[in-house]
Parts: C-alpha cells; sequence; structure tokens
C-alpha cells in the first residue's frame, strides 16, 4: 500500500490509495494513522496442519514451576498436546513422533505464553503515524493480545481487529474498548437513559467493553449495569476530576472489572481527608500539578498493613477486582534521566515520538517542565506504597495485570510492557507471579465478561497457540524478555555481549521471528532520520 505524505507545517499527515474503503481512509486521514498493512511475503510462517517445537522448557503461565524437555505440539491454530522430550541431563530421545510440517528446534530455550497487554493505544500523526511501527513493537516484546483502551477511533479500531482475528496482518489479537460517547451518533454520554443506549450501541458494532473514568454515580451505575448484561468488560482510569465521587472502592461495588493505574485506589485510603489535600495554587490543566501532587498522597493514607489497608484490600477480593497498574507509565517522574536515556531510544524510537516526549505544555504526559529532586524522591516514596499495596494485594489472592499505556513519558511500546513486569517484581513478586499476571489472569480479565473460559494465555493443549520462546531463562532475569535482550559478560571471550531477547513470537500457530519484527522497526526509525536530515538539508 502506497503511502503519499502530505505535510502541513511541522505536521505529516497520510492519505491512502484510492481503492481502500473510504470510511477507514476517511478515519486515517483525521487521525493521521496509516493502518497496518497486509502481511508480507515471508511474515510469519504457518499456521501448519503440525508444529512442532522440539525439547523446550515450558513455563505454562499458571505459576507451576518450568517444566523440560517437552515437546510442544500445535495443530493449525491451537495447542494439540504437551509430551516429554526426554530426561533433564540426558539425550533427547531421537525421532519423537509426531511427523510435523514445520519443526522448531528449542532445545535449551524457554517457552511462555504470548503476553497480554491491557492498556494500549496506537500512535497518531505527531508521535507515531504508521501503525505497523507500533505493532510490531509490541510483537517484538512477546506480546500477542492487546485490549485497546481505545485503540484507536471505532472504524479503525474494529478494521485492526478484523484484520488481525484473519491473520491478515502482523499484529496482535485485538479487543476493542471504547469511551463512553464515542463514535456513536447520539453525542455526550452525560444521563444514566443515554449511558445505557450507548453500551447497547457498542454490543450492536463489535465493542468488546469500556474504558471509563470517574463519572458521576448515577451514570457510572448505568454503563456497569447494562454492561454487565451485555458481556462487555470494562476497566476504568479514575481521573482525579472525579475520583472525590468515585473511588476504586466505590466503582468496584458498582461492577468495574479492572481498575488501571493507581487513581482511586489511595483516595479509598486516606486518613485525615475525604478530599486531597491539594496546595492552594492546584491547577488540574496544568499537567506538572495533575501528575506532580499524585506523588504527594503517598503520606496522606492509613498505614500499609493497618486495620483500613487490610479492610480496603479485603473488600477488592470479594468483588473480585483485578488491578492493572501500568507502573512502567510513570517510572519516568522517580528518574527522569534512566527513562529519558533508556537503551532502546536511539534505536528503536522514531525522533518524532521523542519530540513529543520533550517538555512540552501541549503534549500530554510531557510534563517536566521544572522537574527537581523533590519531585522525583516524592515518586519514589510514593512507588514504595503502590509496590505494597499491589504485593499486599497479591498475597490475599488477587489477580495484579500487565500493560504499558504507550507512548507518554518516555515510555516505548513493547518494551514498557517488559518493564512494567520488572517493575512487578521489584514490588515483591516472584518471576512466577509476574508472569502469571501478564498471561491467565490477564487472559481471565479478558475472557470472564463475556462468560467464556479462557482462550489463549496458559500453554495447554486445547487453547489457542499463543506463544513467546526466548533463549534464556527469564525466571534467572526478566531482562532477556526485552526485545533487545540483556548485557552479559561473556566469561570465555571477557566481552560484554546482549543475550537473550524474544526469538519467537507465535500468534494463532503463526511463528514471527521476532528479530525480523525488531529489525523492521529498527528501518522505520532510520527512514524516518534520512526523511528529516533531507527536510533540513532543503530548508
Amino acid at each position: 500500500m502506497k503511502k503519499i505524505l502530505i505535510s502541513v507545517g511541522f505536521t505529516a499527515f497520510i492519505a491512502f490509495t484510492p481503492f481502500m474503503d473510504p470510511l477507514f481512509s476517511q478515519a486515517a486521514r483525521i487521525g493521521g494513522l496509516l493502518p497496518a498493512p497486509d502481511r508480507r511475503a515471508g511474515e510469519g510462517l504457518g499456521p501448519f496442519k503440525t508444529l512442532a517445537i522440539r525439547g523446550v522448557m515450558v513455563i505454562d503461565g499458571t505459576g507451576a514451576p518450568p517444566a523440560g524437555p517437552m515437546d510442544v505440539i500445535v495443530e493449525g491454530n491451537r495447542i494439540a498436546r504437551i509430551v516429554s522430550a526426554g530426561t533433564p541431563g540426558l539425550p533427547l530421545q531421537p525421532k519423537r513422533p509426531p511427523q510435523a510440517d514445520h519443526e522448531i528446534d528449542a532445545t535449551g530455550m524457554y517457552l511462555l505464553p504470548g503476553f497480554i497487554n491491557l492498556h494500549a493505544h496506537l500512535g497518531d500523526a505527531q508521535k507515531a503515524p504508521d501503525a505497523e511501527y507500533t505493532f510490531k513493537l509490541w510483537m517484538a516484546n512477546g506480546i500477542t493480545t492487546i485490549r485497546g483502551v481505545e485503540l484507536a477511533t471505532q472504524p479503525l479500531a474494529m478494521r485492526e481487529k478484523t484484520r488481525s482475528a484473519a491473520n491478515a496482518t502482523a499484529t496482535p489479537r485485538i479487543f476493542n474498548y471504547q469511551r463512553p460517547g464515542l463514535a456513536w451518533p447520539d453525542g455526550p454520554v452525560d444521563t444514566p437513559e443515554k449511558a445505557r443506549a450507548w453500551v447497547r450501541w457498542c454490543a450492536a458494532n463489535g465493542v468488546d467493553g469500556m474504558k471509563l473514568v470517574a463519572y458521576p454515580p448515577a451514570i457510572m451505575a448505568a454503563l456497569l449495569d447494562e454492561g454487565k448484561k451485555l458481556g462487555l468488560g470494562s476497566v476504568a482510569h479514575l481521573e482525579q476530576r472525579g475520583v472525590a465521587q468515585m473511588n476504586a472502592l466505590t466503582a468496584a461495588k458498582l461492577g468495574l472489572g479492572t481498575v488501571t493505574h493507581f487513581y482511586g485506589h489511595f483516595e479509598a485510603l486516606l486518613k485525615d481527608y475525604e478530599i486531597q489535600p491539594w496546595p492552594a495554587e492546584m491547577n488540574y490543566n496544568d499537567e506538572q500539578f495533575r501528575f506532580g501532587q499524585v506523588a504527594r498522597l503517598w503520606d496522606k493514607i492509613h498505614e500499609p498493613g493497618s486495620p483500613e489497608w487490610k479492610a480496603y484490600l479485603a473488600e477488592h477480593i470479594k468483588l473480585g477486582t483485578i488491578f492493572d497498574p501500568t507502573m512502567t507509565a510513570y517510572a519516568a517522574s522517580r528518574d527522569v534521566m534512566r527513562m529519558r536515556n533508556a537503551d532502546w531510544h536511539a534505536k528503536y524510537t522514531l525522533p518524532s515520538l521523542m519530540d513529543f516526549y520533550t517538555p512540552s505544555r501541549e503534549n500530554h504526559g510531557s510534563y517536566y517542565f521544572d522537574w527537581t529532586t523533590a519531585d522525583e524522591i516524592a515518586w519514589r516514596n510514593f512507588y514504595q506504597v503502590w509496590f505494597r499495596l499491589l504485593n499486599d494485594y497479591k498475597k490475599m489472592g488477587g489477580r495484579v495485570t500487565a500493560s504499558d499505556d504507550a507512548a507518554y513519558i518516555y515510555n516505548l511500546w513493547g518494551f514498557g510492557y517488559i518493564h512494567e513486569l520488572e517493575l512487578q517484581q521489584e514490588a515483591g513478586f516472584h518471576p512466577l507471579e509476574v508472569i502469571r499476571g501478564a498471561t491467565m489472569h490477564a487472559a481471565e480479565a479478558l475472557h470472564e465478561p463475556k462468560g467464556q473460559p479462557i482462550q489463549f494465555g496458559v500453554v495447554r493443549a486445547g487453547l489457542l497457540a499463543d506463544m513467546v520462546i526466548v533463549d534464556q531463562n527469564p525466571l534467572q532475569n526478566l531482562k532477556v524478555l526485552y526485545a533487545t535482550g540483556a548485557v552479559r559478560l561473556n566469561d570465555r571471550t571477557g566481552v560484554p555481549e546482549r543475550v537473550g531477547g524474544i526469538k519467537y513470537t507465535i500468534k494463532d500457530g503463526i511463528v514471527y521471528d521476532a528479530k525480523k519484527l525488531l529489525a523492521d522497526v529498527a528501518a522505520m526509525v532510520e527512514q524516518q532520520k534520512k526523511e528529516r536530515a533531507v527536510n533540513g538539508a532543503k530548508r
């Protein structure tokens, strides 16, 4: 598909060839986003009548310990069986059945369920105008399913969802969650009656669930009640403008399925106030205030481990609330220099995206106008309490999932997701607990609202063949799951080298070379750099 770039000032908008569906063409022109292209020749192998992954160590996603060597047999797009390939420490059994159309020698490697990202957005003309870039970053980091909240406009999200389901594109499978009022003809959702009507419209138009904010109680109740009746999932960012009326526990009691970010938790635990004690000069629309004041909550709540703290978490356990914290989305606030100079930016972050990240009064999340040591210390203190909240909830039996909520605040698609896994380990989770949240528990979050058993998220016979293979042990070091791997000293040569990185991402039984996906991303970044150099020379 040919791209035509039309320059307006400093912003590039994208038009499309005339044969494209006019609805999708118009949606993409408005958002400045080019949909994912068709899978190219050789881009993903399969699905096969029979695929055999030989001699691999299996981490199944349930919390069970690794087991192997195993042969994982896939027929079409489903796992058919998982069988022993031999005894640890002894040579593998030769000529193991079945005869397969395609085989992967995974001896010494590790196989996990494909990762599930429950808080996903595509780019736009300003940040990343080509959806292929974003999708391949996710796939290169082992992400095989995303929950768009919202992914893009409804027409574009539905196009990408439908084509991904048909494996016409090299993209993760997509669950389409939308915000109330978007893409339907009747305007804002500002009454309970309109809330119910909007939910019915969603159910009739391919929407899987709702991305909510802190709506007034009557509207929130109507949205969640109607959504539950119609099998729509729900996730809420309980933002500061409404959290005084609708905190995380209030929303969960109305039927909210997932609390994303941290909003609503700390406000429900305030010790001496019912409303956060904002400074007199507070202005929510000034993002340094908006995000800077978050961290000032860390010592305003009931102490971790107190009766009030335990009672709060116990209520969520009873309600089955899922916590999807997106800690990676705010990590720059506790060390902006580290995140600004992350290993992957130079080669895999588009210059346009780095421009967006740069401190700006206009760009959302680019709020480091005068970020101080005191601001970072407040955020580090906040993280310690946040870590405790999540780990205590997990220890009580609560489910904590993983997301990246990229691309804001120096947080890059895919890489931010693996960083989220690291942050959960920092919070006290065992790596097997981290992986379980990223796979099985995340799959439950997507299927439970529909009243369905999970279809992926565990390496188990009968489930969809969504898996990742890495040639290092992720339990020893989660960093090997980054697409770029981890730096390790080679004691034989005395030279540091990069090891790991996802080797294969398998979605619906189709085997993608993750290193090739990452190389495609690098080529897109290099192309934009060249275009900028040419345009700069012309000026």
